[in-house]
């Protein structure tokens, strides 16, 4: 299975963007609202032509903890959305399935965005893909890891990080922590911190008894070095972060 990851090239995503005019404007209109707002591709699906026509702005609310969003609609997607919704009800739904009145499902949705994506050489799209690129877009627009954490109800901000491809900025987490965050912590990490890394340090001897078999594959070596790689920067961070307090 291939990992999704947010489209963070401006040449990509125009490329991307094009395929999808190309193929059915409906797509391509769905995609600017999902990279613009945030919003799950199931959430998308449900809009009507009242909800989208003639609006310069959408207020939306994300996740489960519904936060608040404002997603300004540039003029150019605004006609496009006009001349796309020319003769259609305002109750119509927006993303119609062929020869129907009833929505996309998003099972039908993603194979379009697939299909379209693998015509233009891009393996990595998914259902989730234009919610990992609106979070990429404002992680590196504000540097605000934690509203998105927030807004996708995260345990933590690593996880955040994963979720839009970006290595963990070990000092930003430690800079945020609280005295009672701190206090949490040494309660969690008396309690189970040990056997934590024990088990850290298990999965590690795995892979050091299997580094000197000769039956492992070349795939094998190259993911180990990837991952001592990560490991190597993640402590010097760690280090750095902690001189500093």
């Amino acid at each position: 299975m291939n990992w999704v990851a947010p489209i963070k090239d401006e040449e990509t995503l125009k490329a991307f963007k094009q395929a999808l005019k190309e193929s059915d404007i409906k797509y391509y209109i769905m995609f600017e609202i999902g990279i613009g707002t945030g919003l799950q591709l199931q959430d998308i699906l449900k809009y009507k032509v009242k909800d989208l026509r003639n609006k310069s702005e959408l207020q939306v609310r994300i996740g489960v903890r519904k936060m608040e969003r404002t997603f300004d609609v540039p003029e150019e997607l605004q006609e496009i959305i006009r001349t796309y919704t020319r003769g259609m009800k305002a109750n119509d739904y927006m993303f119609r399935g062929h020869k129907t009145d009833a929505p996309l499902t998003r099972e039908q949705a993603y194979r379009a965005m697939k299909s379209v994506s693998m015509s233009i050489g891009i393996s990595s799209i998914g259902a989730q893909t234009m919610r990992k690129t609106f979070a990429w877009n404002y992680y590196h627009e504000t540097g605000d890891i934690y509203y998105l954490q927030q807004l996708f109800n995260h345990a933590s901000p690593t996880i955040t990080y994963r979720f839009i491809g970006e290595k963990p900025n070990v000092e930003v987490p430690m800079r945020k922590l609280t005295a009672c965050e701190n206090e949490r912590c040494r309660k969690i990490l008396c309690q189970d911190g040990q056997g934590r890394i024990k088990e850290v340090i298990r999965q590690f001897s795995e892979i050091s008894d299997d580094i000197l078999n000769p039956a492992m594959p070349d795939s094998f070596y190259g993911s180990v070095d990837c991952l001592l790689g990560q490991v190597e920067e993640l402590f010097d961070e760690y280090h750095q972060a902690v001189d500093k307090h």
